[in-house]
């Protein structure tokens, strides 16, 4: 009953704002304009003084400035903050961003440098850590200082669950075309099906900005509503029997190995995709800083303090750049329509290359086709999934150490096939 909630709650939503963007089913007149009308045509005297220093009054406050767009979009952030605290869907994300939306929407009068898109505004220029793409890195700098990649490291052949699953991105990408993207605007939506925020306003940034309040909203929900969205999936493609299958304990990864996996992974993956280097680059150098050793207190910094300061500028400004003129649009339910079928596909690619691994793997080498799910970056939610839907069918199956290597594969992969995004259309603006 709460799953059936959720999502024809989203739907309901969605649908509303949908409404609003495309038919002029209501007015987008203020009180403010209504108030000074009427003022304009009542009689002279001093009633009509009164009037008009009462619309004065009220046209600077925000009840005067309230459009219906507005109070939809002020009721998309409760919703987000409702979901964080209700259900504790990414709380650290949805109450960031649920308070971002409502401060972005708030009514006011243009020109006082108030909005986040008035140059000069202080939301403008915290706006500018994700409009030039600063904020991403610095969170693929804590997720390196806080992963430990031993379960990739111990089964090399996971990664492949993480690669597979970056199909929806590919196959999204030529969707968004179909609906009339253009090639920057279309790579910038197919990221979302990585499930990784971060990577998808990276990229937005760099090629469609003026998409960026969109997709980042997309993304972060989807990642959020990972718990809801997945197991569905996940029960669909595989039986009750595949589900119990038990994987062998992953062998223990020795320390030194774990201090060269960041160094050659960093070397592999900006050699095949150099222009991911922001993200991948971070990503690598903060684990290094976690397994070296001797970085404790800088490893420690990056994935505790900084990780939380950049979350919270982070969601909040992404949610403020939603604001009602310039989010609600027919494209913005097009790219929300488009993410959640992205995201879908990327979960069932990964559950289906699950299941064609088996049929070359005998014995305890057969994988959990569950595990296929996780390989969508949404760390660790993806895991936590793969591990409940684990443990529901036998209750002595613990995969979450298993899922953790797709899983962690799946942010490497997302951000390789965003640097592959980004020399294709690099390639093809140069002819």
């Amino acid at each position: 009953m709460k799953r059936i909630f959720i999502i024809f709650g989203s739907i309901a939503t969605i649908l509303v704002a949908w409404a609003t963007a495309t038919a002029s089913v209501v007015s987008s007149h203020t009180i403010g304009s209504i108030t000074n009308q009427a003022a304009a045509t009542s009689s002279p005297g001093l009633s009509t003084m009164a009037i008009e220093g009462l619309s004065n009054f009220i046209s600077m406050t925000g009840f005067a400035n309230a459009t219906v767009p507005n109070l939809i979009m002020i009721g998309v952030g409760l919703f987000f903050i409702f979901l964080a605290i209700k259900y504790d869907y990414e709380p650290l994300l949805l109450i960031p961003i649920g308070a971002g939306v409502i401060i972005g929407n708030i009514p006011f009068v243009a020109g006082n440098q108030i909005g986040i898109y008035e140059e000069g505004s202080v939301l403008s220029y915290l706006y500018f850590g994700v409009q030039k793409g600063i904020y991403p890195p610095l969170i693929f700098l804590g997720i390196g200082a806080m992963t430990d990649f031993s379960s990739l490291i111990a089964n090399p052949k996971l990664m492949l669950l993480g690669a597979a699953a970056q199909v929806g991105v590919f196959l999204t990408f030529i969707g968004a075309i179909a609906l009339g993207f253009d090639l920057k605007e279309a790579a910038s939506i197919g990221i979302i099906g990585g499930a990784d925020g971060p990577t998808a306003i990276f990229l937005s940034s760099k090629e469609a900005p003026h998409l960026l309040g969109a997709i980042a909203i997309a993304a972060y929900s989807y990642m959020a509503l990972v718990p809801v969205i997945q197991p569905p999936i996940m029960r669909l493609m595989t039986t009750v029997e595949e589900r119990k299958i038990k994987m062998k304990p992953p062998r223990t990864v020795t320390k030194t190995e774990k201090i060269l996996f960041p160094i050659i992974g960093l070397i592999i993956t900006t050699f095949i995709s150099p222009s991911a280097l922001p993200l991948l680059g971070m990503l690598f150098f903060g684990n290094l800083l976690k397994e070296s050793g001797h970085t404790e207190r800088l490893a420690n910094t990056a994935r505790t303090s900084m990780i939380d300061i950049v979350t919270i500028l982070l969601g909040v400004t992404v949610g403020a750049s939603t604001q009602a003129s310039e989010f609600i649009t027919l494209n913005s339910m097009k790219i929300f329509a488009l993410g959640a079928v992205s995201f879908a596909i990327a979960t069932f690619s990964g559950l289906a290359f699950a299941k064609f691994m088996n049929l070359f793997l005998k014995g305890d080498e057969k994988l959990n086709p569950l595990i296929g799910a996780a390989g969508v970056s949404a760390v660790p939610d993806s895991a936590r999934v793969v591990q409940q839907e684990g443990l529901k069918s036998d209750a002595s199956n613990h995969l979450l150490m298993h899922a953790m290597a797709p899983n962690v594969s799946g942010v490497i992969g997302s951000a390789v096939a965003a640097g592959i995004l980004m020399s294709f259309l690099t390639y093809f603006s140069s002819l």
